[in-house]
């Protein structure tokens, strides 16, 4: 079977319930070093480090670029002692770099995009470069990919968990899966089809068997969009349901026992 596309509500479901302690069990600070090491092993699969020494990295808001996050601060810090230089613009760093990986935004993304993270796009664009998106390439929509085809074309992208809908309009050479953390328990309920993992790789190269053609018809992406929308109506209503035995178990436990005390 074919390797499912995800959703924008699809994606952030299953993070959600990589978190829960009902669910993946994971903590966040987990689950991005996880992602984080999948996409620096594929990075190295395809782009060897004496060819490819200096890597400019395009960090921004969001899970992508961890913006205001503990973790965020703690990379800074990293940085700084490991002597990993900051640079002023876009164009300053492009200018001293090899390779570029795109981390700015993630698949939460929705909106125009705003300074100063439009000069940062319109530098991707220009750049001859090479480039690597993390996830979904930065200002392209979750779900309809590069609209108009005004957005940049990585050479390679990575996607975490499962490709998104968006990732259809990806036309590199180099597309891998990275983010090894989901169960099989987990990839039947969400009917991912996800493929193997080679031996102790967090990453794992997509080929055409993997990858549902573009040009698949309405109907078969329709009863996706079917599937994906039961399986989150069946997620939500689990939830309210323990929501509800709670709240009996409170009233029981609270207000009937305080009332015959």
């Amino acid at each position: 079977m074919s390797l499912k596309y995800l959703s924008q509500k699809a994606a952030q479901a299953i993070d959600v319930e990589l978190m829960s302690p009902t669910g993946g069990g994971f903590s966040f600070e987990q689950l991005v070093e996880l992602a984080g090491l999948s996409v620096a092993q594929a990075v190295t699969k395809v782009y060897n480090k004496d060819q490819y020494p200096r890597i400019m990295v395009f960090s921004g808001p969001g899970n992508n670029g961890l913006d205001d996050k503990p973790v965020n601060k703690g990379l800074v810090a990293q940085c700084e002692e490991l002597e990993i230089p900051f640079v002023d613009s876009p164009e300053h760093g492009l200018q001293d770099s090899d390779l570029v990986l795109d981390a700015i935004f993630g698949f939460s993304f929705t909106g125009d995009v705003r300074q100063p993270f439009v000069s940062a796009i319109e530098a991707l664009k220009g750049t001859r470069l090479p480039i690597v998106s993390v996830d979904i390439p930065s200002a392209w929509d979750v779900e309809q990919g590069n609209v108009n085809g005004t957005g940049f074309q990585p050479s390679m992208l990575v996607s975490l968990t499962a490709p998104k809908q968006g990732a259809r309009d990806f036309t590199g050479p180099h597309h891998y899966l990275g983010g090894r953390f989901i169960s099989k328990k987990m990839d039947l309920k969400w009917g991912l089809n996800l493929p193997p993992f080679p031996g102790t790789d967090q990453c794992v190269k997509l080929d055409d068997q993997h990858i549902r053609p573009h040009t698949k018809t309405h109907q078969k992406y329709e009863e996706q969009a079917k599937q994906e929308s039961d399986i989150l109506r069946r997620v939500h209503q689990k939830d309210e349901a323990k929501l509800s035995d709670k709240m009996e178990d409170h009233f029981m436990r609270n207000v009937v026992h305080d009332s015959f005390s």
